[in-house]
This record gives C-alpha cells, structure tokens and sequence, in this order.
C-alpha cells in the first residue's frame, strides 16, 4: 500500500538511517552546464564519490552550446553521459536531459554544485519511502578558491574545503517558520529549486517538462504544477552541497522578482499578491467552475453562469459541459428545434472568453492535458449544477474556508429531500450516506485529488482517499449564499454607484462626526463654566452661612439683654 501523507506533513514516513539500507530505485542527475568545465569537473568528483550505488546512478551532462565545447573529465561516475542542447537556456537543457533520463528518479543539479558525498543517499532514501516526493538539500555559498577534483572527491567533508560560506538564506528562513513545511503547506512548492533539488520520475512525468517560455522563474513554476500532481515536498538538512560562488539572485534580487512576477503571475493562481488587478483574466485561473446544462433551460444555466461571472472573485473561468457537438446551424424554424436551449447557452456565451465549452463531462484525470497546459494547473474546481445561483461572495468565501482550513473536498448541500431531484439541476443522489436524494455542489482541490489517486487503493472510494489525506467537509448551500433562483446583478457599473454611494455616506458619516465633535468641545466648556460657576456659588452660600449665624448671635444677645431690663425695672 502506498504510504499517505496528510497535506504536507511529511513527518509520518520514517526514512532509513544512512548506510544502513539496501536501496532498489535508480536515480538520473541531471547536469545543464554552459561554459565553467572547471566548476563542472568539480560537480562531477563530487557526484563521483557518492555514497549511493554506482549501479544504480546515471549522470546526464546537457552542454547547453558552450564555447569551446564541454568535455566530460577522468574523474567522474561510471555511467555519465554527455549530451548536446543547441537551444539556449535552461529550461531547454533541463528538457533535454530529463528526455534523455533513464532513472526512476530525476535529481537536478547545476552545474557550479558540488554535492556533499552522502547527499543523493539522503535524497533516495526518501523517494523509497512515497512515490510522490520532492526532496531539496540545503546549499551553501562560498566564496572559497577551486580545489583540485582529486581533493574533492577524497574529502570527507567538503565543510573543510569551502566554509566560510552563506546558507540559502530564503529557503532556510521558509523551512523555520513553516515548521519544516509543515504550517503552510500552500507555499511548499517554493523549496523547488534546481540546485540540488530531486523528483520522482513518474511524478514529473505527470507535471510536465520546464516551461520554456518563462525568462526566469521556471523552477518555482514547476514547483507549482508538481504541488498540483500530488507532491509533499522534503527539506532535507542532511543533503548538503556548496555552490561555487553566488547566485544571480542573490547579486540582483530586486531585478530578478521583477522579471520574474511579470510571467509566474499567469501561472501560478497561488501567488494571489501578484493578482491584484479587480477585473483582468490569467492564463491559469485560480477556479474552474463547470456547469452542466443537461435538462436545465437557457435561462436557469445563464443565471447560474451570470452569477458566477459577477461574483466578486474575477479570477474564475466557467466550462460548460454538454453535447455541443450535436448542435449545428439553424434551420428555418428555430423554435422548435429541440436542442433550442442549447443553441441558445453557446450562442449567448459564445464571445465570453471566460467561458469555453467542452463534451467531457467528467473530470480531466491526472496527467491529462489541454492546449493550454494540464488540465488540473487550475487550483480548484467547482461543480455546480445549472440553476442554482450563488451569491456576490458566495464563490470567494467558499475558497477561504477550503484553503485556510486545508480541505481537499467542500461538499455544499443545495437541497435535500424526496423532491430534490426536481430543483433546478437536480438529478438527485445519496448524499452523505442518509439515502436520501440530494443536490449538491463540489468544490475541489486539484492537488488533493491528484494525491488522491496515487495513494487510491483497489475499490476505494476517490472521496475517502481525498478525505484520508486532505480532509473534506459538508456546508449549507443557503448559509453560503446558494439560492435556486436568478437574482438582480450589481454589475459594474451598479457596483461603482454602490462605491460612489458608500464613499458619499462616509464623507456625510465623517462630517457629522466632525460636528458632533465639535458639540462635544463645547459642552465640555460650557460645562467647565458651570462648574466654575458652581465653585463660586458654593463660596458665597458659605459666606452667607457664616453672615446669619453672626445675625443670629446678635439678635439672641439683643434678646437678652431686653429681657434683663425688663426684669429689673420691675423690682
């Protein structure tokens, strides 16, 4: 049984010890190399000493044009090969020397690389372990004056040959605070880099060739369709190697994400800082959403189709599955045509460029490929049957909890019931084991279904296998905004006069504040002089006090003394 993974969490294989494993697999290491043969001697003594299986190792050298031309050295691995690419670039000599890759895994190395005389046993002992694997090493950068190939290949520990030298400061800084790639496995894809990076063959096989038509960037895009096929990526601390000299990026970064982001942006949805136009289309979407309108009228499939197109996340492209074969050209009386409705959806979306349509109602299994590209590239796919409507964010809100929650399925439940089947594209169902018929929508991530299927195992479920690995979940289609019926559209210029309107109730909002801040200030200082007043007040009733209690002992003293002399002139 092949092992699973949950999401990226490669931590539940347990790889053998080195040197104490008898490993089976060949591995094909893969050297484009343009000009330098002395850093290339240097990469092959070291691939030369290895500690894995000479029987078992291949070297594929791709001269990528050099002048003079590139001559493969005494001291190198008993099977290399070395093989011409007139084409220049990178991605073009990676190409050629993965068609000319025999083994079962595929280790890409540079050219300036010297590996670390246990690295490619670090790396293969992994790729024993799941058939699904992308496993990097960590290269350090030195500075340091070229040895002899004879002391390379003798040394021990290449540390005493090339250190002082500089990690790979990003990629080691990604590993710590993913928890080894672990926390955030949405970014793993970008420990893909071709320094010392390996792929199983079979894996790459699926994923496809490097893309020749990016500049830069080409390792990170692969990266991505690997994720996309179903890979776990391995840092591997125990594969160490040193590059001769630094990298163009780290002597030119900021040009280099430059040029960089202006091509992966259409190719990789994940990188949804680069997206941030509100309206513009891309080449990969970030969501596929495919509407089946067998049985459902023109009207309920624009509705749904409509929606999907207003919603707030314009980085969506909608697949209309159906028999568009078997609708031809009108006759004369178009009315009673009985695929009228269909004529009707492809005549209406016919234009729409985010809009295509396909007679393949099921789902591209992995590995299949479109002209544009692998038909799973798109990170997710919603099926939503025709006439059920989602709301302004429905669609958005429902990628959040997928993504932020790390579920591979998001199954939505529209209705329920012994008249479901008769909603709005209802075809009826057992959902959820109850054996009642149900309507439901699927949200799906490509790469959990592309895990899926390598680790499915005979008679099983694909949902449980998406549910072993991924995890999947059941929502309410009306707590997400589902309804089964058209509704009025913002639009775009509805949605600017909304702005317009917020913007205008805002600006009031804040005037009234500003005055109500005012009002406040001046009964603080009025009610300062009141209390002022207060003080004063309170002076004088206590001057006052002090006044009649002196009138009263004058008046009790003048009572007394009348009083005495009343009484004396009476004796």
């Amino acid at each position: 049984m092949t092992a699973r993974i949950t999401g990226n969490d490669y931590r539940s294989l347990t790889p053998p010890a080195l040197g104490s494993w008898v490993p089976s697999l060949r591995v094909s290491v893969v050297v484009p190399a343009y000009g330098d043969q002395e850093k290339l001697d240097l990469a092959l003594a070291g691939l030369a000493a290895q500690t894995y299986p000479a029987p078992l190792t291949e070297v594929v050298v791709v001269d990528n044009g050099s002048s003079p031309p590139l001559r493969l050295p005494a001291l190198r691995p008993a099977n290399t090969r070395l093989i011409v690419c007139s084409v220049p670039g990178r991605a073009h000599a990676r190409n050629a020397g993965l068609s000319a890759a025999t083994g079962d895994v595929i280790h890409w190395l540079d050219s300036d690389v010297v590996l670390d005389r246990r690295s490619v046993e670090a790396h293969m002992r992994w790729h024993h372990a799941a058939p699904y694997l992308v496993v990097t090493g960590y290269l350090r950068f030195t500075p340091a004056g070229l040895p002899a190939p004879e002391v390379v290949a003798a040394a021990d520990d290449l540390a005493k040959l090339f250190e002082p030298a500089e990690p790979h400061a990003w990629l080691v800084d990604l590993v710590e605070r993913t928890d080894g790639l672990t926390a955030n496995p949405h970014r793993a894809f970008s420990l893909h880099v071709g320094g010392a990076t390996s792929v199983n063959a079979a894996l790459l096989a699926v994923a496809g060739p490097m893309d020749t038509d990016l500049i830069l960037g080409q390792d990170t895009e692969m990266g991505y369709r690997l994720a996309q096929a179903g890979a776990v990526f391995v840092p591997e601390p125990l594969s160490r190697a040193f590059h001769l000299g630094p990298t163009m990026r780290m002597r030119d970064k900021a040009p280099i994400d430059r040029v960089s982001h202006a091509f992966v942006a259409d190719r990789i949805p994940s990188y949804r800082w680069l997206r941030s136009h509100p309206a513009r289309q891309w080449k990969v979407p970030y969501v596929e959403v495919v509407v089946e309108p067998g049985g459902c009228t023109y009207d309920e499939v624009r509705a749904t189709v409509d929606a999907v197109l207003a919603g707030t996340l314009p980085d969506v492209a909608v697949t209309l599955a159906g028999p568009w074969d078997r609708v031809g050209a009108e006759g004369r009386a178009p009315l009673k045509n009985p695929d009228l409705d269909l004529v009707l959806i492809r005549g209406h979306y016919a234009h729409e460029p985010r809009v295509r349509f396909t007679d393949e109602i099921s789902a591209a299994p992995p590995g299949s490929r479109t002209p544009s590209g692998p038909a799973w590239a798109v990170p997710y796919r919603l099926r939503l049957p025709a006439g059920w409507v989602p709301g302004e964010d429905t669609l958005a809100r429902l990628l959040d909890l997928a993504r932020d929650e790390g579920y591979g399925l998001v199954s939505v439940l529209l209705a329920e019931g012994d008249g479901a089947a008769a909603e709005p594209g209802g075809t009826g169902g057992d959902g959820a084991g109850s054996g009642r018929a149900v309507v439901a929508a699927r949200l799906e991530r490509a790469a959990a279904f592309a895990r899926a299927a390598i680790v499915l195992g005979e008679g099983e479920d694909l949902d449980d296998a998406v549910d072993d690995t991924f995890g999947v979940i059941w929502v309410d289609g009306e707590t997400y905004g589902f309804a089964p019926e058209a509704r009025a559209l913002t639009g775009r210029r509805g949605a600017y006069r909304a702005r317009i309107e917020a913007e205008a109730e805002v600006a009031r909002l804040t005037r009234e504040a500003e005055r109500l801040r005012d009002q406040v200030v001046k009964w603080r200082d009025e009610a300062g002089r009141w209390r002022k007043s207060t003080v004063e007040l309170r002076r004088e009733v206590g001057t006052l006090r002090k006044e009649l209690a002196a009138a009263r002992k004058v008046v009790q003293y003048g009572l007394l003394s009348s009083v005495k002399r009343a009484i004396i002139r009476r004796r």
